[in-house]
């Protein structure tokens, strides 16, 4: 895909998103992705040999290998959100290999699932491909339905089936949290001693978060600060959502805040918004990947634009799933290439 029809896409918004010259965070501050991010960042670190190994792999892999942006298909809905729900546009994904194909044939640099998909196709595809495997899940077959992370699996058998790394979510600020904090902080711990990388999904949930005028789990400062608690214990890549506005602290009266911070650090831009993300991953020392969202109208259109805000952002790539496996194989991989073609051109600068 060319810089104009990226501009085509983006549309109404190409002015916005790719003219923005004027961040409240310093490009000049960030640790950008590069070829060298491995050894620029990683190598200062306690992470082992067998970890960098693993990291240089999963930058080393897909359409976007050496760049230091990664782009990465997640497939842990059939747990997530139900099997049935997930795959009913495309039922050939109930079977893991087709998972593990679109990823290949897309491009992408890993493939992100459960423990059962992963380890039923180990020995044909772990060293085809780096595999992340989620060991844990938010199941929704308990009824009444709640909302908390459960181990599904362990660092060991991720390693035993010749994982690279292994994935976990944490809901942050829900009751819960603090066990899974202490639960994934020794998962992590237990991963870099056998040389696995580490990928949080950092989510946000309390219904105390939302207001009459809005949901704060997607702010910018709410999601920041859970990045910044995602590195803390260990996490060699973060997975957060993209900020949909601003002020969250300040609009629930919740936790430190004051309006300095905002006029210092962000504004009401996209980019902005996702850049505090970005200097919440201790300035981009660890690569923050934005998710790609819910599949629905004009996915090609929305990830692409997902994908420049990230990128001019800071940030070190997508972690893209529904919009692509809830397509006809030929239009998913169309997508994961356009959202890999923003990472490869270079006209799409870092603001």
């Amino acid at each position: 895909m060319t810089y104009s029809a990226i501009e085509k896409l983006l549309g109404a918004q190409a002015e916005s998103l790719l003219g923005f010259s004027n961040p409240k965070i310093s490009q000049s501050q960030l640790h950008l992705p590069s070829m060298e991010t491995v050894n620029s960042v990683f190598t200062a670190s306690d992470r082992s040999k067998s970890v960098l190994r693993n990291l240089q792999r999963l930058y080393g892999s897909g359409r976007l290998a050496n760049t230091g942006y990664v782009s990465i298909l997640p497939v842990d809905q059939g747990i997530e959100h139900t099997a049935m729900a997930s795959f009913s546009a495309n039922a050939e994904y109930f079977d893991p290999e087709n998972i593990i194909t679109l990823a290949l044939e897309g491009g992408c640099n890993a493939v992100a699932s459960t423990y059962g998909v992963l380890a039923m196709m180990s020995r044909k595809y772990a060293h085809k491909i780096p595999f992340i495997v989620k060991i844990n899940h938010n199941e929704l077959l308990t009824y009444p339905t709640t909302h908390d992370q459960v181990l599904f699996s362990t660092v060991d058998q991720a390693a035993q089936m010749g994982a690279a790394g292994v994935g976990a979510t944490i809901y942050f600020g829900s009751p819960e949290s603090s066990r899974q904090i202490v639960e994934i902080s020794q998962q992590f711990a237990r991963a870099h001693e056998l040389g696995l990388f580490t990928v949080l999904w950092c989510y946000v949930r309390n219904p105390g978060f939302s207001t009459q005028k809005a949901n704060y789990e997607v702010a910018d400062d709410l999601t920041a600060q859970a990045n910044h608690l995602g590195v803390t214990i260990g996490a060699d890549l973060i997975k957060q959502k993209q900020p949909e506005l601003s002020g969250g602290f300040r609009a629930i009266k919740f936790a430190k805040w004051d309006d300095a911070m905002y006029d210092r650090l962000t504004s009401e831009h996209p980019i902005d918004q996702t850049r505090l993300q970005v200097a919440h991953c201790y300035m981009g020392r660890v690569g923050l990947i934005n998710s790609g969202g819910a599949s629905g109208e004009n996915d090609l259109q929305q990830a692409v634009v997902t994908a420049v805000i990230n990128k001019r952002a800071g940030g070190a790539g997508l972690i893209s799933g529904r919009k692509a496996f809830q397509k006809p194989l030929k239009e998913g991989i169309d997508i994961l290439h356009a959202i890999q073609d923003v990472y490869l051109e270079k006209k799409v600068t870092v603001a």
